[in-house]
């Protein structure tokens, strides 16, 4: 039956089964308002957007465009680093693996540009999904909290775990990339950091000798104090690096822009829609972010008309930029020049080192990377934060987690764990295929998301929504083919990971969470 707003705080759906019980909506705002619960409203919409576009843009834009163009190969041919889409066309068309490509990925070109157009389209689906609920429910939490209100607990735990693999393995990967990146400037001007306080201590399968990634931990460790200060010196400090790197990127653009050589565009598609399918998965990474707008619902002042807003318009941004990017990066240099070394790890400076641009761009150029890693880094500490925090209120997490500071009223013990959690691990390894691993993980959010959209148009039509997707289920049903189909385009051995994780995830849950849900108490 349809359940509107004026319904008793109870389960919005009622269940014999714990596993499928759902949080009531109402319950869920009642919650966020007790008092040491709750949070401090102080974002607009434009703080919003910038908190988007500081996720969305960080260091992928600066590395992976180059990765996707020329593609990927390993020395050793494996099934593991087979895509899951190259063996099901192969099984199906010959009923074995035998021509499955299983030393790489294959290359994009330029493009790539539609690429990031395709990967785009399927963000804004799932975008329209994550406006609607978080009109609907302006809580902390994001896409856990939506799939507790409308599909129950155990999805609710799977995702809210699944967050956790994305945004820590997300800002692990970033403060490493950040650490190497900002030893590399030092050493420009002669401040040699000896390798032992700035290397990984563990790297391929062995010990490096060094003791700590000092650079890395550190940029972690600041971000953490911001972040417990408050999250409006936090977003402050973001809209700053904001303007900063979407500064850099219209330098790049402009100076890029009068090097472009267009017989570099040819041939523009070298692999194919598989090269683009394939690309596709590959800077998927470049647009996760934008989910996290909606882990700030409870610290917006207009939730139901600010969220929707910061999730579109950051997604529209970025996606302008990207395809801009990718034209004329492809366009500079051709795209087999991205695949090793120097031109691989920082394709756009590289491309403007060698085609012999100013000094002034090149500069500019850094500036924009450290800045988009370090307002990237902040976003997802933040988002971390309060996805443990909402799983700590509901009972699934210890309720240290949920404790807010009486003074600066952030949800200080989450975010100095989540600071931890990722400065050490940060501080050790050196960890490789970790932007495939977040990627799976958001695109599965994804699918939730907008299958939680149809669940609650069938189940609570009757309640207020300030934003609507449009088409209701052509538009969700749309989300989950497009992510789903994403979701193929990557490896084995990280559909492999991601299983894994989720088995260590239910583990828990069915040893601890579970009986210290609200849901156990009944």
């Amino acid at each position: 039956m349809p359940q509107s707003s004026s319904e008793p705080r109870t389960v919005a759906r009622p269940s014999t089964n714990q596993l499928f019980c759902c949080k009531s909506i109402d319950k869920l705002i009642s919650e966020s308002e007790e008092p040491g619960h709750r949070l401090q409203k102080t974002l607009g919409p434009w703080s919003l957007t910038a908190l988007g576009i500081g996720a969305i843009i960080g260091s992928g834009i600066f590395v992976l465009t180059g990765t996707a163009a020329a593609g990927e190969n390993f020395t050793a041919p494996s099934i593991w680093h087979a895509q899951v889409l190259d063996i099901m066309v192969n099984f199906l068309r010959t009923g074995s693996t035998a021509g499955v490509l299983m030393h790489g990925r294959p290359p994009a070109g330029p493009s790539i540009a539609i690429s990031f157009f395709l990967v785009a389209v399927a963000c804004s689906f799932a975008g329209l999904c994550y406006a609607e609920l978080a009109s609907m429910i302006p809580i902390a939490g994001s896409a856990y909290t939506y799939s507790y209100a409308t599909l129950g607990e155990i999805f609710a735990w799977i995702i809210g775990w699944d967050l956790i693999l994305e945004y820590a393995v997300s800002n692990v990967v970033v403060a490493i990339g950040f650490g190497a990146y900002a030893k590399a400037q030092l050493a420009s001007f002669g401040l040699n950091l000896p390798d032992r306080w700035s290397a990984p201590v563990w790297e391929s399968g062995h010990w490096t000798g060094a003791y700590f990634n000092i650079p890395a931990f550190l940029i972690v460790f600041i971000l953490t104090v911001l972040l417990v200060r408050g999250v409006r010196e936090s977003a402050e400090a973001n809209n700053v690096m904001v303007a900063i790197k979407i500064g850099a990127i219209l330098v790049f653009l402009a100076v890029g822009g009068a090097l472009i050589h267009p017989g570099n565009w040819k041939p523009f598609a070298p692999s194919g829609f598989s090269g683009i399918v394939t690309g596709g998965a590959i800077v998927f990474f470049t647009y996760i972010g934008f989910d996290s707008v909606s882990t700030a619902a409870e610290e917006a002042r207009n939730p139901q008309r600010d969220l929707p807003f910061g999730i579109i318009a950051s997604l529209i941004a970025c996606t302008v930029l990207y395809v801009g990017v990718s034209v004329v990066l492809l366009g500079m240099m051709k795209y087999t020049t991205f695949v090793s070394g120097d031109a691989a790890e920082a394709p756009v400076a590289y491309a403007l080192k060698m085609l012999g641009a100013s000094k002034w761009s090149q500069s500019v150029i850094v500036i924009g990377a450290l800045m988009g890693m370090i307002s990237s880094l902040l976003v997802f500490q933040y988002g971390q934060a309060r996805i443990w925090y909402a799983m700590s209120r509901d009972g699934l997490f210890p309720k240290l987690f949920s404790a807010v500071h009486p003074r600066f009223q952030t949800p200080h013990w989450s975010t100095w764990i989540a600071g931890f959690a990722v400065g050490i691990p940060s501080g050790i390894f050196a960890i490789s295929d970790a932007a495939d691993l977040s990627n799976i993980g958001t695109l599965f959010a994804f699918v939730l998301v907008s299958l939680g959209v149809i669940v609650l148009r069938r189940t609570q039509p009757d309640r207020p929504r300030v934003f609507k997707v449009p088409l209701v289920p052509w538009f969700p049903l749309l989300s989950i083919v497009l992510c789903g189909g994403l979701m193929t385009g990557l490896t084995v051995i990280t559909w492999g990971r991601f299983v894994g994780w989720l088995i260590l995830g239910l583990l828990i849950y069915v040893f601890y969470s579970r009986h210290r849900s609200e849901f156990a108490k009944r």
